[in-house]
C-alpha cells in the first residue's frame, strides 16, 4: 500500500515540473507580434545575465582560492 502511494505521488510530482518552472512561456504570444519578440528579448537578456554574472563569480571565486594557496 505504501509503495502505491509512493508511485502515485512520484507520478504527480513528474506532471507537475512545468508549475514549477520560473521561465515565461513566450508561445502564448502569435510569432510575428511585438509582445513575442518583447518576450523572447527578455528570456535572452535574463539568461546572458545570469550566465555572465555566474562566470564572474566563479571567476573571483576560482582566483581567492589561487591566490590564498600562494600566499602559504
Amino acid at each position: 500500500m505504501k509503495n502505491v502511494i509512493f508511485i502515485v505521488i512520484l507520478f504527480s510530482l513528474s506532471l507537475n515540473t512545468y508549475s514549477f518552472s520560473s521561465e515565461i512561456d513566450c508561445n502564448e504570444f502569435k510569432k510575428l507580434s511585438v509582445n513575442y519578440m518583447k518576450c523572447k528579448a527578455n528570456s535572452v537578456k535574463k539568461k546572458a545575465i545570469s550566465k555572465t554574472k555566474n562566470f564572474v563569480d566563479d571567476t573571483k571565486s576560482f582566483q581567492k582560492k589561487e591566490w590564498s594557496t600562494e600566499k602559504n
